[in-house]
């Protein structure tokens, strides 16, 4: 129930700002910039907000199981943190990758 809780406020933290871009004014004109604007920049908001959100779940889950790892047999400290620092470091290269892919939808745009 908690996960369903915490998705359904994500979702809503993404979709909230696409809906007041497409809510028409009263004019009948769009109230928020031009469509392909618009578009790119839900896109790219998107984009990075799940990436942001995916990466962060992942190290999080790499941090805990290898802290676990160490917790059964602290011996092996000096084996599972090398490891461990470089998959985060994958990890958050999806991000940077994602937020480079951005900035190029952007430059399109503009």
């Amino acid at each position: 129930m908690k996960r369903l809780s915490t998705f359904l406020i994500f979702a809503f933290a993404f979709l909230a700002p696409a809906l007041a871009m497409a809510a028409p004014a009263a004019g009948g004109a769009s109230a928020g910039p031009s469509a392909p604007g618009a578009v790119v920049a839900l896109a790219m908001g998107i984009g990075v907000g799940i990436a942001a959100m995916g990466c962060g779940m992942g190290q999080g889950r790499a941090a805990a199981a290898a802290l676990e790892g160490i917790c059964r047999n602290p011996n092996s400290a000096e084996k599972v943190n090398t490891p461990m620092l470089l998959g985060l470091a994958f990890i958050e290269s999806l991000t940077i990758f994602t937020l480079v892919i951005a900035f190029l939808l952007l430059g399109k745009v503009a």
